[in-house]
């Protein structure tokens, strides 16, 4: 759970701080460019929804199929005030989704020296399963949240990419993905596509992560 909200912080810290490089002051103005979780926590997202999927993610039945994944509490930006509005619509956007593959390929780049040199003998004993506990959760939360965020529909990251693409005539349907993104989310959640899309990425990375060893 901490590594999660760690990453959860990271994601919305990155927009915050992304949306000010455009011209907008708002999120940092509110205290969000910082990686205190405090002030990117969401009831649902950041402590619900987790500590469902954690409690119950191995029990047998439908609810098995909730992953381990969250969000924080929306961002606030105000793109009036962005400079190059498409560019940093975009930027902005994929700003969290950056940040937490940033913090995967950190997790990944210590986790593949430390298995290729054998440098695990070299921590004390006594904090080597707290460090690989560590690096193999931070690597599987922020992948997972990366993808998550991918996903093109509302209120994901994703969505509003493929807004700033879309033509004036699919507006009506990203409208009615808005109104209804939470509860089509929650669904997926729980009759298992973001596992069955999540999944598969976790594997190919745990892969080259022993490929070699």
């Amino acid at each position: 759970m901490v590594v999660l909200l760690l990453a959860i912080s990271a994601h919305e810290a990155a927009h915050a701080w992304m949306s000010y490089k455009f011209g907008d002051d708002t999120a940092r103005l509110l205290g969000r460019v910082t990686l205190n979780p405090v002030a990117h926590t969401d009831p649902i997202g950041t402590l619900l929804i987790p500590i469902v999927g954690f409690i119950f993610g191995s029990v047998g039945g439908p609810v098995a199929s909730i992953p381990l994944i969250g969000w924080g509490k929306p961002t606030p930006v105000n793109p009036l005030r962005w400079r190059n509005k498409d560019l940093a619509n975009v930027m902005v956007s994929i700003a969290g989704i950056l940040a937490n593959l940033i913090l995967a390929i950190i997790g990944f780049t210590i986790l593949k020296v430390i298995l290729m040199t054998g440098g695990g003998s070299q921590i004390p004993e006594s904090l080597q399963e707290p460090v690989g506990i560590f690096l193999r959760d931070m690597l599987i939360m922020n992948i997972s949240l990366a993808v998550f965020n991918l996903l093109p529909f509302p209120p994901l990251d994703g969505s509003k990419v493929l807004d700033t693409f879309l033509p004036a005539s699919m507006r009506p349907v990203m409208d009615l993905l808005e109104q209804y993104g939470f509860i089509i989310l929650m669904l997926l959640i729980y009759v298992g596509v973001l596992n069955a899309i999540i999944t598969p990425v976790i594997r190919l990375v745990a892969y080259l992560l022993y490929l070699g060893v």
